[in-house]
């Protein structure tokens, strides 16, 4: 999907917080190749039991559940996909899943599944935790190793004042972000993927002591602070 205000084709993203105020980005995952479709779900429950006797049914609202989001993707292996993510490109197709599943599933420091809100370009910014997860695995190496799997994934919104504003200003230079860098992630990519601007960079670079910001060492803590838009 493309940025309305960019143009630019981009990535889905899922950003997993720390607690339900949503301030402190603690991970992130980026889908290597777009969904094609996504959906939205809203379910109004209706009562239509009808008295004894009587013809047809007069139904009378009783809820609205949460709007549910769905979507699906591919996690590849085969090294063959054009337009694959180059940090995901080199990873195995069981390492891909569990950087899937540590970003959006149960976290043990609050003992319920994270917050998370799900970006894809100016359009789709949806706070949520997973509600259902089914991985589907179709192509294997012939010690049985997976090559590709297909990943399903159901997300409730999670509506609250501070999860709505946090979804309208994700890219905020003003807030704080946290990342664990993987193989093949660059800190002017990141930049971009956290402010919408690789610009800042090198303030980044200076917050995190890093001497050389082009080679990041997979593993490494790195902190994304509140940015000086004055400083380039």
């Amino acid at each position: 999907m493309a940025d309305k205000n960019t143009k630019v084709l981009s990535k889905l993203i899922i950003h997993a917080f720390e607690k339900n105020d949503f301030k402190k980005e603690v991970d992130s995952f980026t889908t290597p190749i777009n969904p094609e479709t996504f959906t939205k779900t809203s379910h109004i429950e209706l009562d239509t039991s009808r008295g004894h006797g009587q013809p047809g049914t007069d139904p009378r609202y009783k809820s609205t559940a949460p709007e549910e989001l769905k979507i699906e993707f591919i996690l590849d292996g085969t090294k063959t996909m054009e337009g694959y993510l180059d940090s995901l490109k080199t990873m195995e197709v069981s390492d891909q899943i569990q950087a899937f599943t540590d970003c959006v599933q149960f976290d043990g420091k609050i003992h319920r599944p994270r917050f998370l809100i799900v970006r894809w370009g100016s359009e789709v910014k949806f706070p949520c935790v997973l509600s259902h997860l089914e991985i589907n695995y179709s192509l294997f190496k012939a010690n049985g190793d997976p090559l590709r799997a297909k990943i399903s994934a159901s997300f409730i919104k999670y509506e609250t004042e501070a999860a709505i504003f946090a979804a309208n200003h994700i890219s905020s230079p003003d807030l704080t972000h946290q990342r664990i860098a993987r193989g093949g992630d660059r800190l002017d990519l990141l930049t971009y993927e956290i402010y919408d601007d690789s610009v800042y960079f090198l303030q980044v670079a200076r917050a995190n002591d890093l001497t050389s910001p082009r080679n990041l060492k997979a593993g490494t803590a790195l902190f994304f602070p509140p940015i000086d838009k004055n400083e380039a």
